[in-house]
């Protein structure tokens, strides 16, 4: 293989990676730092926020293992 295709395969790979970390971010840090400063009362809309912070886990999940398959063709 060749460096060019080397170094595209880790760019593709890297934005697997850095789109699940943009995924926790958005779907799991995001809700509970609205939550911490909201005036509102969370304990009632808890279950909406743990489903969907469970969906954008699991999509970061699979972001990153697409990522880590992209790099097993280096080898």
């Amino acid at each position: 293989m060749s460096l060019i295709h080397n170094e595209q395969t880790k760019y593709i790979a890297n934005t697997f990676d850095r789109a699940s970390t943009s995924c926790i971010t958005v779907g799991v840090f995001a809700p509970i730092a609205a939550a911490l400063y909201a005036p509102t009362n969370m304990a009632a809309n808890l279950l909406p926020f743990v489903i969907s912070a469970v969906c954008w886990l699991f999509t970061a999940g699979v972001l990153h293992l697409s990522g880590k398959r992209v790099l097993r063709r280096l080898s």
